[in-house]
């Protein structure tokens, strides 16, 4: 696989233009159900899923969009309209299930270490369902699945649903430059702190996922950075 291949490889990444090339050219020669994962910015998922759009028109395309705790993803997929006819699913905002879970859990009196456990106990109840539910996926959709998510959440997944990831035909990761980096802290900073508490609480955990994304794509330029 073009695209998995060369992104484990530190010493050769590819660019953005690159590694958009291998994902398009996966999806069009994907047939059935595949399971395809992209590591990016929220800013580059939407741009990605506008540009597949228009390169691969005469696939029927559709996005999943997950703004709130899911506990069954399988339903979720079974429960889409016109289901037989789609042939790309998109699935977006899984990060938000796995960042308002480790929330849940503090607001429970879970300590640090037990949140992060791979225990069956501390596993998000999505990656479990992902796990126990992997064959069903296979045998009842006849869809290439591509997940777009960033850094931590990807990290989620490789680790705490290994059994799902494992079925994977893809795996990109879209390096951000230093510019849209900047810009995006921008925003976050502009807002003032009344800003904020004038949030309900479901909004503050949505923000809050967006700093944790930023956060942590500033740590892997670091340590790409390190590592030169």
């Amino acid at each position: 696989m073009k695209g998995e291949k060369i992104a484990w490889e530190e010493d050769l990444p590819l660019t953005v233009e690159e590694e958009y090339e291998a994902l398009v050219e996966t999806i069009r020669f994907t047939e059935g159900f595949s399971l395809l994962f992209v590591e990016c910015s929220p800013q580059q998922k939407t741009e990605i899923i506008k540009k597949i759009r228009l390169d691969i028109p005469q696939q029927k395309i559709e996005v999943l969009s997950l703004d709130k705790t899911v506990f069954n993803f399988y339903n979720r997929v079974k429960e889409l309209p016109l289901l037989a006819e789609i042939d790309i699913l998109f699935v977006t905002g899984l990060e938000y299930s796995l960042s308002l879970y480790e929330e849940e859990m503090k607001e429970r009196g879970w300590d640090s270490n037990e949140i992060i456990s791979i225990s069956r106990r501390g596993v998000p109840p999505v990656l479990v369902n992902l796990n126990q539910q992997r064959e069903r996926f296979r045998d009842d959709f006849d869809i290439c699945f591509v997940f777009l998510l960033p850094r931590f959440a990807m990290d989620y997944l490789i680790k705490r649903a290994p059994d799902f990831f494992d079925w994977r035909s893809g795996l990109f990761r879209f390096p951000r430059d230093r510019e849209s980096l900047q810009q995006e802290y921008s925003k976050v900073f502009a807002k003032e702190l009344d800003n904020y508490i004038e949030l309900t609480r479901q909004e503050r955990k949505y923000e809050w996922v967006k700093i944790k994304t930023l956060l942590d794509e500033e740590l892997l330029a670091v340590e790409k950075k390190q590592i030169c």
